[in-house]
Formats: C-alpha cells, structure tokens, sequence
C-alpha cells in the first residue's frame, strides 16, 4: 500500500516540477508541492499514520481554505491528494469516499473529477468479471496481424495477461508465466498478452528477447489501452485464466498456483 501512494506522490512531484513558472510563486501547484515533498519524505521514513501527518494535514486544509472559491485543477488535486492519504495510507475509506465526493460536488469540472468517474466505472466493470462467469469476448488483430479473439481459442485454456515491459511485478512474474507456458502449450494452454507499453519496437524486442512466442494485442495508447479500458484495468498485472468456454476460473494467479490451475482445468477438457 505505500509503494502505491508513494509512486502517486512521486508522479505528482514530477507534474509539479514540470509545470510553467509563474510570476506569483504562490500558486495552488507550487504550495501543494512542498506538501507532498514533505509527505514522500516521511512515507519513506516509514511515518504513515494521522498522527505522523498531522502537519501536512493541516497544511492542505490551509490551501483549501486559501484558494476557496478558485475552481481549478490544481486546488482539486489538494483535496484529491488529501484523499488518498486517508483511503490509501491511513486505511480509512470511509473518509477517503466522503472527501472524493466532496472534490466531486466542489469541482465537478475538474479533471479528478472526471478520474474519479473513471475510476468508478472500471469498478463496476471488474465486480461483473466472477470467477464462473464467462469473460467478455474482443475481436482485435495481434502485432503480427493474425485475429485476436478468445473464440479464435475455443476449446483451449487461456490465461488473458495484461501487463507492460516497463511493469516491475509483471517482469518479475515472467519466469512463472514462461514455465506455464513451456509446460502446458503443447496440450492446450495459450496466453493472449494485451500489453500497455507505449513503445512497439521494446515490447517486440524484449518478448523476442525473453522467447515470448504467444499472441500480444498492442495499440501504444498505455493506460488508455483499448481492452483495458474495456475490463476495467488500472493496475497490472491482471489476469485471468479461461477453460475451453470462455469461462472465469481464476484470476490474478502468482507462482505455482498458475501451473497448478493450468494442469487442473486441462485436466478437466
């Protein structure tokens, strides 16, 4: 849970530092700034409770009531961040929802706003894909131009992997996968790989690299992937294992517990 706050305070450092400079030093971004500075600084000391970010707290309360009545991106993303450190750090979703529906009400134009819906909708998404109920199918064309479908795999177990070469878990995942793969291909078991890189050329040289044979779906569009999108997927690696009919058997399998679900539902053809 703190490797995540903390790369969403890191990205909103890089957001920050890479914005024009203004005139008045005092604007919404560059104060939330050296909150979150500070924030990241204890995160990584390991202070995360209420307590311990008391200061910070207080600080963002202040520029929310500094800026109050300037309905802009910037002055959202305080009480957006303050969210998150209830809901993400200190585990109180309860107040995590409440002040994300607050920033909903205040800046319904703000693009946090428009996140949250976001965010909201592939939740919803992913609460319909059950373990027994069949995976929704897709009609795309693979990097090599062949059809990319689960009914082109009718009758074969499937494990759908979205994941990305820049993706640390999904790379170290990798040796499971492949062994997986070298084991069960030959009697039925195929991966389709739906990776949100942004670059074709790395994703092509590094899956020939790691001997990565099974079918990718690629569109460069990164977060906003085609079939992520569509399945509701913000955060990777996500997968799912499949049987011949399209049904759920499993997701987000780690380790041996994949080969042992492969060799049960081929078991089972």
């Amino acid at each position: 849970m703190r490797t995540k706050i903390l790369a969403t305070f890191t990205a909103a450092v890089v957001v920050f530092s890479s914005a024009p400079a203004f005139a008045d030093p005092a604007t919404a971004a560059d104060e939330l700034k050296e909150v979150i500075t500070s924030v990241q600084a204890k995160l990584k000391e390991g202070k995360k409770t209420e307590t311990d970010l008391a200061p910070d707290l207080k600080a963002m309360d202040a520029l929310l009531a500094k800026h109050k009545g300037e309905k802009t991106d910037d002055v959202a993303q305080i009480l957006y961040m303050k969210a998150m450190l209830f809901s993400q750090v200190f585990d109180n979703e309860v107040k995590g929802e409440e002040l994300l529906k607050q920033l909903e009400r205040d800046f319904p134009d703000s693009k946090q706003a428009a996140d949250i819906k976001k965010q909201a909708a592939a939740k919803a998404i992913q609460a319909g894909l059950k373990v027994g109920s069949k995976f929704p199918d897709f009609a795309e064309k693979d990097t090599a131009g062949k059809p990319f479908s689960i009914a082109s795999q009718k009758g074969r177990v499937v494990l759908i992997d979205f994941w990305a070469t820049w993706c640390g878990p999904c790379v170290a995942e990798l040796p499971n996968v492949l062994k997986a793969y070298e084991k069960h291909h030959a009697k039925g078991f195929e991966i389709l790989g739906i990776s949100l890189d942004k670059d074709r050329k790395r994703l092509e040289d590094f899956t020939k690299q790691k001997h990565m044979t099974w079918p990718q779906y690629f569109d460069g569009l990164y977060w906003q992937n085609k079939l992520a999108v569509k399945y509701g997927i913000n955060s990777i690696p996500a997968t799912y294992l499949l049987d011949g009919d399209g049904n759920i058997i499993a997701k987000n399998l780690r380790g041996e517990e994949l080969q042992d679900a492969v060799a049960k539902a081929l078991a089972k053809k």
